[in-house]
C-alpha cells in the first residue's frame, strides 16, 4: 500500500467525515421518522414534510431567509468584486491599508461582535430593525468572502487581454464586461454562492439586528429547539440542506462547463 494512503490515513479520513457528515445523515434519517418522539425509528412516513408546509410560521421564516439570502447576496456580490479589483488593479493609494482592513475584518470578527456593532448603529441613526436590516448586515459580513474569491482569480488574471481590448478602442467599461467578467466570472459567481450559502445559515448576527416580521429560519428554528426537536424541524433542516446541496452542485457543473469551454477556445485559438 502505498504510503501515502496507510491504514492511519485512511482511519483519519474515515473518523474526520463521520464527525462532519453522520450527524447530519441521522438529520435526514429522522426527517423520514413516523414517530413523533425524534429519538424512536417509527418506521418510514414523509407525513412531516406535508405537516412542515401547513406550518405557517416556518414558511414564513424560510421566505424571509430566501429574500434576504438572495438580495444580500446580489449586493455583496457587487461591492465585494468592486473591492477585489480596487485591492487588485490599485496597488498604491492612499488608505489602501485601512480600505483593506475595513473588508476584511468581518472575516475574523466575532459573530457577537459584529451583531452588537450593527445593532448599535441602527440604533444610532434610527433605523427600525426588520427586514431591511437583517439584509444590510448580511451585505457586511458576506461582501468579504465575495472579496477573497475574487481577488483570489484576479492575481492571476492576465491584464494583457485588457490592454490589447483597450488598443483596439473599447472603453474600461466595455472592457470590464466583455473582457475580464467572462474570465472571472467562475469566481464570482463561486463568491454568491458562498455568500448566500452563509446567510442562509446565520443566526447570531440575524438575531441582533432583526425585529417583528424579519424573523429567519434559523432563528425560528432555534426558538423551538429550545423548547424540544420536533420532526417538522428535521424536515426543514433537511429542505434546508438540500437546496444548499443543490446550489453548490449547481455552481460546480456552471465552473466545470465554463472551464471545458474556456479551453476548447484556448485549443481552436491555438490551432488558428
Amino acid at each position: 500500500m502505498n504510503s501515502t494512503w496507510s491504514r492511519f490515513n485512511i482511519v483519519s479520513v474515515v473518523l474526520g467525515l463521520s464527525f462532519l457528515y453522520l450527524p447530519i445523515v441521522i438529520l435526514v434519517i429522522f426527517s423520514f421518522n413516523a414517530s413523533k418522539l425524534v429519538t424512536v425509528w417509527g418506521g418510514f412516513s414523509v407525513k412531516w414534510y406535508g405537516s412542515l408546509f401547513h406550518n405557517q410560521g416556518l414558511i414564513d421564516a424560510a421566505w424571509v431567509t430566501i429574500r434576504v439570502g438572495l438580495i444580500s447576496a446580489s449586493v455583496a456580490t457587487v461591492l465585494g468584486t468592486l473591492g477585489a479589483l480596487a485591492l487588485t488593479r490599485y496597488t498604491r493609494f492612499r488608505g489602501r491599508m485601512l480600505f483593506s482592513g475595513m473588508i476584511f475584518a468581518p472575516l475574523v470578527m466575532p459573530d457577537v461582535i459584529t451583531g452588537l456593532s450593527l445593532l448599535l448603529l441602527f440604533v444610532a441613526v434610527n433605523l427600525d430593525r426588520g427586514f431591511v436590516t437583517v439584509t444590510l448586515a448580511h451585505v457586511t459580513f458576506t461582501m468579504c468572502f465575495v472579496a477573497v474569491v475574487v481577488q483570489s482569480r484576479l492575481v492571476s488574471f492576465d491584464r494583457s487581454l485588457e490592454e490589447a481590448a483597450m488598443d483596439l478602442g473599447a472603453p474600461p467599461v466595455k472592457t470590464f464586461f466583455q473582457v475580464t467578467l467572462p474570465v472571472i466570472l467562475p469566481a464570482v459567481i463561486s463568491g454568491w454562492m458562498l455568500a448566500f450559502t452563509l446567510s442562509l445559515d446565520d443566526l447570531v448576527i440575524a438575531s441582533f439586528t432583526s425585529g417583528p416580521g424579519a424573523t429567519t429560519l434559523p432563528m425560528k428554528i432555534y426558538s423551538q429547539v429550545r423548547l424540544g426537536v420536533t420532526p417538522e424541524i428535521n424536515a426543514a433542516c433537511t429542505l434546508l440542506i438540500g437546496l444548499v446541496t443543490l446550489g453548490v452542485i449547481a455552481a460546480s457543473v456552471v465552473n466545470k462547463r465554463r472551464e471545458v469551454q474556456r479551453r476548447r477556445d484556448e485549443q481552436a485559438a491555438q490551432r488558428a
